[in-house]
């Protein structure tokens, strides 16, 4: 019978105050029962809304079917047969913009926890199976990925699959791409991304680090030694500022660097030697999920005032709803229609304080938020040691710069088509942030998953 409580049964947290000085995980994932009971509550619907909104399109009735029938072995299985990486999606994808949000029971309360179950299908079967995975029949074809991304490993889960020869090819010396470097180990355990690519690596993926694509590598290079097809995964990694005074001041991050030396360099470890200052109040200015992953890190490495600085009001912020009440909960402080004009600095260079301005919200702009406009006179110091600039990324030139004939956009971004992910190059795909600008862990998986089906078919077509 099904469960009709009107709300999510709630998934187990650490407490707030304690959670705010260590990196181990927040949620705690439910239990077998807890994801019985929650399973429950889906109805099953005959034309099942919620698939709809997925963009790698998991069979999400079906599987959360297998979880009420206590088969969570199958209900794992369900959804690997379409996304390659459930226990991260289950983490970090914003189901609430998606499959929850076309959930029929959004229509009398909070819809099925979709991503909860995902992560608890996920999970239980990490630690109660142990089974090998079977290599598919090879089909005498080779292809190529460069980066190691969200894109990138989809493209790759899903070409290996059908039997192709696949190399992945990764700048950085630890694959994952975003998943390592900019999500913290409090949202995503890098022990899960390890899992997960470690199940393509048992499929056959193979895989090259401290390669960076378009210098080490160039797309010309890789079809020389017999690639047939080249799928493109290098994110958006080159950062944004503002270009206001005092940018260039000591203990000035862009949040790709201090994300970086954090998550990927393990700065928060003291058996591990990465420079990172010890600061006592900390701006971070932007209001997305980089914001407040950067500012809970700085929580977390023992800062006594984190400020999140941004130029819209609440409403306006593209974070995720979760990241912002985790945020609060945790003593992060917002300063919301508050815009920097200025970073201050001491006699030694080193950031003393940041000058801001109130704003307040105008017309709306091109993206249909309204415009903030500057408060005349309004002007304050805040007293910070540390300012992160997280207001966003655009792809590295380096793989545009080093491939003749491959277009990109005014932002740097590699025009693609946007259903196969065909670029201007025959043979060459592309997907996910270096496409898009910086979207999504679901949407860059997506993006792969149809570059994929579209390279299988191109080289299919030359047979």
């Amino acid at each position: 019978m099904a469960n009709m409580s009107k709300t999510k049964l709630p998934i187990p947290e650490q407490d707030p105050l304690v959670r705010n000085s260590n990196f181990d995980e927040v949620a705690l994932g439910y239990t077998e029962e807890m994801a019985v009971e929650e399973a429950e509550r889906c109805l099953n619907c005959k034309n099942k809304p919620c698939e709809a909104g997925c963009p790698v399109n998991v069979k999400i009735p079906e599987f959360i079917t297998l979880i009420k029938e206590n088969d969570f072995e199958g209900a794992y299985k369900k959804i690997k047969e379409t996304n390659s990486l459930p226990a991260v999606c289950g983490r970090v994808c914003p189901q609430e913009t998606q499959c929850e949000a076309l959930c029929v029971r959004t229509k009398n309360g909070e819809s099925v926890g979709i991503g909860r179950l995902e992560r608890f299908a996920a999970d239980w079967y990490m630690k109660n199976v142990d089974e090998k995975a079977e290599k598919p029949t090879p089909n005498g074809h080779k292809v190529a990925v460069i980066g190691s991304g969200p894109a990138g490993l989809t493209c790759a889960g899903d070409l290996v699959q059908l039997g192709y020869d696949v190399t992945i090819f990764e700048a950085f010396h630890k694959s994952g791409g975003v998943l390592v470097y900019g999500i913290p180990e409090f949202r995503l355990p890098k022990a899960i991304v390890q899992a997960e690519i470690d199940k393509l690596l048992e499929l056959g993926v193979k895989l090259e680090t401290n390669v960076l694509g378009g210098k080490v590598i160039t797309v010309d290079e890789l079809f020389e030694q017999g690639y047939e097809a080249i799928f493109l995964g290098t994110g958006a990694g080159l950062p944004m500022f503002m270009n206001i005074p005092g940018e260039n001041y000591n203990g000035v991050y862009s949040a790709n660097e201090f994300l970086t030396r954090i998550n990927l360099m393990k700065a928060y470890r003291g058996d591990y030697d990465t420079p990172i200052g010890v600061f006592k109040n900390v701006a971070v200015v932007g209001g997305g999920n980089v914001a407040m992953d950067s500012a809970r890190c700085a929580k977390r490495l023992g800062a006594e005032n984190v400020y999140i600085v941004y130029r819209r009001s609440e409403v306006e912020m593209p974070a995720r709803l979760e990241e912002v009440h985790h945020a609060k909960e945790e003593g992060i402080i917002f300063k919301i229609l508050c815009n920097p004009v200025e970073i201050l600095a001491d006699d030694r260079g080193y950031v003393d304080g940041i000058r801001c301005i109130e704003m307040e919200l105008g017309e709306p702009d091109d993206s249909g938020r309204r415009r903030p406009v500057p408060k005349e006179g309004s002007e304050f110091e805040l007293e910070v040691d540390c300012v992160v600039m997280a207001i966003g990324t655009s792809p590295n030139p380096i793989m545009k710069d080093n491939t003749p004939g491959l277009e990109v956009n005014r932002r740097g971004c590699i025009v693609a088509d946007e259903s196969t992910g065909q670029t201007s190059l025959e043979g060459v795909y592309a997907g996910g942030d270096a496409v898009t600008g910086a979207a999504t862990v679901i949407l860059a998986m997506g993006a792969g998953k149809d570059a994929a089906k579209a390279m299988d078919e191109y080289i299919r077509s030359k047979k």
